[in-house]
């Protein structure tokens, strides 16, 4: 049967697709021009930018206003940081600060430097509330583990981006702050009953509609309480039922990853893609690697889906008519202004020093290596660039001996990232602690372990400017340059 034009064109106004370059190759360039949705960028897709701003410029030429996205929270997860770091910190830090006219701000700066750079859609903010300390997936993304922080500065943080000019997109509902797994590996799972997610997961993302939020990012995770054994991404009950019905949101209902294997492992890209249309999904994020070919199959699978009976033509057409309104609503919006330092001065305000920090003399700065996690990619952290000579080690094979014997007759300060998440971290820190216990802990990810050491700094965040602000900290009572 020759494939339906219309049916096509409908079909691709549900995806927002990857690709491989710095260039937008051939086939990116006459899909958008086929009424593909948009494209997703990732760090392979950035080099600088100028670079970024004159392909986003291209891909803008290639239909109107078509949505080019990332994942740019700020903090950790960073795309135009990718190579030295971010310039705003993340969520964690401006949740510590606790301004919402702070977080507003920041995220007004965010957004305008995303809007000229050429981006339309935010992936972000993270409205999660990171109750589970131990979360692989989510920790410094997240506000905090307080529910009524977590809403009034994800309300915050979407009304900012917004006002900077790109659509903002609250993530990941119904909430993956309370789970033990990462969704990019399996599917995880949230013990919560109906009343305690109204309570604590479903009232940030309530905060975000009230504001005006213009899209929202489903969590690939299964709630056992609801009767839920399968993602939520592809459930009814959640996706029309609990997000359009109950809680009314009227906008355009974005997928995590459709790649990752917490939606699709078992049952393939393609049949994810149809099962989240399905329900009640518009926008498909197709991931990181998804590429043209993949991407043809997705779209058989869809307009195969239509002409079996399984997926409605009217609900496609909806699908692609939400999309096409957040299209409209991107074009042409009023910008802010790219407040300098506005990151660098609200990420010292975050800092918290727990103990009394003597004058430290010609420090030895050592940093025990964290892998990252697969949503923050490899991402420069650490205070080396204001300490020459920091050393980096793998609390799997380095002793605590050789530390110690390297900063003899100097101070110490040994920089850690999540410590409460490996054991052998923990091991390593206690070890030097015992030796030397006025060393310096600079915890620069989720403070939820305090070693028996005389001073711990927490930056609530590994952005450029957390180790920046902890390094000022070190710096402005040390001998070492700060710059």
């Amino acid at each position: 049967m020759p494939a339906d034009p219309g049916l096509d064109r409908l079909a691709n106004a549900t995806l927002l697709v990857p690709f491989e370059s710095y260039d937008a190759p051939r086939w990116v360039l006459d899909g958008l021009a086929d009424g593909m949705a948009g494209v997703c960028l990732f760090h392979n897709n950035i080099a600088d930018p100028e670079q970024v701003a004159r392909l986003n410029r291209r891909l803008s030429e290639a239909a109107e206003s078509p949505l080019v996205s990332l994942d740019e929270e700020g903090g950790d997860v960073t795309r135009i940081g990718q190579r030295q770091g971010s310039g705003y910190p993340g969520n964690a830090a401006l949740g510590q600060v606790d301004d919402t006219d702070l977080t507003r701000a920041v995220h007004r700066s965010l957004g305008a430097e995303l809007r000229e750079l050429g981006f339309t859609l935010d992936l972000a903010p993270s409205a999660d509330v990171n109750t589970v300390a131990e979360n692989p997936g989510i920790g410094t993304r997240s506000f905090g583990a307080d529910a009524a922080l977590v809403s009034r500065h994800t309300a915050a943080a979407v009304t900012g981006l917004q006002e900077g000019g790109v659509a903002a997109c609250a993530k990941h509902f119904p909430g993956h702050g309370a789970t033990h797994q990462d969704s990019h590996l399996e599917l995880p799972e949230i013990g919560a009953d109906r009343e305690l997610l109204f309570e604590r997961e479903l009232k940030p993302f309530q905060a975000a509609i009230e504001a005006g939020v213009q899209s929202i990012l489903t969590a690939h995770i299964r709630l056992p309480e609801l009767g839920l054994t399968g993602p939520a991404t592809l459930a009814p009950s959640v996706v029309t039922g609990l997000l359009r019905s109950e809680l009314g949101f009227d906008g355009t209902i974005v997928t995590d990853a459709i790649e990752m294997d917490g939606v699709s492992a078992r049952i393939g890209i393609p049949e994810a893609a149809v099962q989240a249309l399905i329900a009640g999904c518009d926008l498909l994020c197709l991931g990181r690697f998804v590429y043209a070919d993949q991407v043809e199959r997705i779209r058989a699978a869809i307009t195969g889906a239509v002409a079996e009976g399984r997926l409605s033509a009217e609900r496609l057409e909806e699908a692609a008519w939400r999309t096409s309104r957040l299209r409209a609503w991107t074009a042409d919006r009023p910008t802010a202004e790219v407040v300098e330092r506005i990151g660098l001065d609200s990420a010292r305000r975050a800092v918290r020093v727990d103990g009394e920090l003597g004058t430290l003399r010609d420090p030895v700065v050592v940093e025990i290596d964290a892998p990252p996690g697969i949503a923050v990619g490899e991402v420069p952290w650490g205070l080396s660039p204001w300490f020459p000579g920091t050393e980096r080690v793998d609390a799997d094979s380095a002793r605590s001996d050789d530390v110690l014997a390297a900063a003899r007759d100097r101070d110490l300060v040994v920089v850690v990232r999540d410590a409460h998440r490996y054991p052998a971290t923990r091991t390593l820190v206690s070890e030097l602690c015992r030796a030397r216990p006025e060393l310096v802990v600079v915890e620069m990810g989720l403070p939820a372990w305090r070693p028996q050491c005389r001073v711990h700094i927490s930056t609530f965040g590994a952005a450029r400017v957390n180790g920046q602000s902890a390094a000022e900290v070190l710096g402005a009572r040390a001998e070492a340059s700060v710059g």
